[in-house]
């Protein structure tokens, strides 16, 4: 119960004011008591130094006994006062307030030590127990007083009974009492109702705080009192407003960047200084083709081993030796390829506090630069062969040593034949040129598929009689394509010379042409040396040769299936082979219909 404020507030106003009626009491008491004393010994000096001495006359004081005895009688002497007259020779009482005691020794019945010390003093004030009432105290005043011709002396002995002055003290200390104990009883009461005021609010508050703490950020105090709870109420609720706004603020900006890491493109990851993942994105999954694993709490040596990836903490901090940013390219084991661009993020102390890791899958990149520059080399390689023979034939007929006009015209021949080499290859190259720079003019008409065909076997006939090689068209169809004439004649003639060229003599090319309602097919099939299984999906490429020796006795600048595909695409058709080595090849063109396209 005391655990309360509440309650132990209202004890310490009841201990506060139990104090202050303690001290108010002690006070009160020590007063009243100082009066009353100081009142009975008033009277007492009164009485004894003007009443008594006034009824005193000259003369021997027993000659008149009678008289002063009829006037103590007639003196009217408050509650519980005494007064003798003592003859100081003999201590006989001569006269006395109580007749009983008169002419007995003063020593038998008053205090002897107030007497005999008022024989040396000549006035004695002093309190004194009674013997037979222990509650009772008298207040004594002894007055030495000689006659007239100083020989007899006598003594007034004056007394006061405490008691009744005590017992008004103590009826006055207990109705102190009683009210004190009422006004601590009300205190209790009045404290407790009043700490209530201070307590309630801070109870309503510390709710209001559980609530907020369980994420409702919607709780407010009611303000009653413009006093420090009052404010403090009123600063409650403005942090109450500031934390929500500032909560949505920031649900706002982790949603936004939620949003960019979960939609970006490339892996994000990061880990703490000691390689365990705090945070990834999907991409990195899908990049590192993760399926069932959760990265979060796993060291990246884990990951490594999952994954294959090429990476580790060492290699991190390496990267970042000289820069704040560094990179890294790795491989997996899918054989992708992988910038890695690392950071180092700090905590407010600027501590290091992990490392950021964002993947980026260069492997398209990687494979076109390696193909630029692969290209680069071929056409290098195709041109220096050429420019090679033409200039060994040329000097050799600028330096006079062949005289004959037969080896004259034969090297003649040559250098004209490799010129033709050289212009075939330019052409190629400024036809791929065109098409990925989009600068080829198309030209599309009406096409009759079959007749496309029977031209460009008009065009090889002469290649074709010269091989023996026997030509079969299977017409199931004769669709209509809208396409560039030339372009698609190209194509056609050019995958119907290669099945010419690696078609061995008496050899069977078969052309099947068909549709199926949206596409038209040109199937172009040989029986000739055919493609291995590891070279089908590289045919296409630019200057790749299956049998490069072969391929360029034959004639050809590797262009010519590259140029055909690239054709193709842009008529929104597709080209594709089928092969098997030693049977031959079939090459399928397919080109939408007119009405599709």
């Amino acid at each position: 119960m005391f655990k309360s404020i509440r309650w132990r507030l209202s004890v310490l106003y009841f201990i506060l004011v139990f104090i202050a009626m303690s001290i108010v009491g002690v006070l009160v008491s020590d007063r009243l008591e100082e009066y009353y004393l100081g009142q009975i010994e008033e009277n007492l000096t009164l009485i004894s130094d003007n009443t008594i001495m006034s009824m005193i006359p000259e003369g021997d004081l027993r000659d008149h006994s009678q008289d002063i005895k009829s006037s103590l009688e007639k003196l009217a002497l408050p509650s519980g006062f005494s007064v003798y007259l003592v003859d100081s020779e003999n201590f006989e009482i001569i006269a006395a307030s109580n007749e009983g005691v008169v002419s007995r020794n003063a020593m038998d019945i008053l205090d002897s030590e107030a007497l005999m010390q008022t024989m040396v003093d000549r006035v004695v004030e002093k309190d004194e127990k009674s013997l037979e009432d222990s509650l009772n105290i008298y207040k004594i005043y002894s007055r030495f007083i000689p006659n007239p011709e100083g020989q007899e002396r006598y003594i007034i002995y004056a007394s006061a009974s405490l008691k009744s002055a005590y017992q008004s003290l103590r009826a006055v200390t207990q109705i102190i009492i009683n009210a004190a104990l009422i006004a601590l009883l009300v205190t209790l009461v009045a404290g407790y109702a009043i700490s209530g005021s201070i307590t309630n609010p801070i109870n309503d508050l510390n709710k209001k705080a559980k609530l907020i703490a369980g994420g409702d950020f919607n709780q407010r105090v009611e303000i009653t009192s413009d006093d420090e709870i009052g404010v403090f109420g009123a600063t409650f609720n403005y942090l109450t407003q500031r934390l929500d706004e500032t909560l949505l603020e920031i649900s706002s900006e982790k949603s936004k960047l939620d949003a960019i890491i979960s939609n970006m493109a490339d892996g994000l990851m990061a880990v703490d200084e000691s390689g365990f993942v705090v945070l990834y994105n999907q991409s990195l999954l899908k990049l590192l083709n993760i399926k069932g694993m959760v990265l979060f709490g796993n060291n990246l040596t884990q990951l490594v081993r999952e994954t294959g990836i090429g990476i580790s903490m060492k290699n991190i901090k390496k990267s970042l030796e000289d820069a704040p940013q560094g990179s890294l390219i790795v491989s997996t084991k899918d054989k992708k390829t992988l910038l890695v661009s690392t950071a180092f993020y700090n905590d407010e102390a600027k501590r290091l506090k992990g490392y950021a890791l964002l993947f980026h899958d260069i492997t398209e990149a990687q494979k076109l630069e390696d193909m630029r520059r692969e290209f680069v080399a071929n056409v290098s390689h195709e041109l220096k062969t050429p420019i090679t023979t033409i200039k060994a034939y040329a000097e050799t007929l600028n330096s006079g040593m062949v005289d004959d006009s037969q080896m004259q015209r034969e090297f003649t021949l040559i250098i004209e034949k490799e010129a033709d080499r050289m212009t075939s290859l330019v052409k190629d190259l400024l036809d791929l040129s065109h098409i990925d720079f989009k600068k080829t003019k198309w030209q599309p008409e009406d096409i009759r598929v079959r007749s496309l065909v029977k031209e460009g076997l008009d065009h090889l006939k002469i290649y074709l009689e010269q091989k023996n090689q026997t030509v079969k068209i299977h017409e199931g169809s004769n669709p209509h394509i809208w396409a560039d004439k030339g372009k698609i004649s190209q194509v056609i003639v050019n995958i119907l010379s290669n099945a010419v060229k690696y078609t061995p003599d008496n050899g069977i090319i078969e052309v099947d042409i068909s549709d199926d309602g949206r596409a038209c097919y040109i199937a172009i099939k040989d029986n000739g040396i055919g493609i291995p299984d590891q070279d089908l999906d590289r045919v296409f490429e630019r200057f790749y040769r299956v049998d490069k020796g072969r391929a360029r006795e034959m004639g050809g600048t590797g262009l010519g299936l590259a140029i055909a595909r690239d054709i193709v695409r842009e008529h929104k058709g597709d080209i594709y082979v089928e092969s098997a080595l030693g049977e031959g090849s079939t090459f399928t063109i397919k080109i939408p219909l007119k009405n599709q396209e």
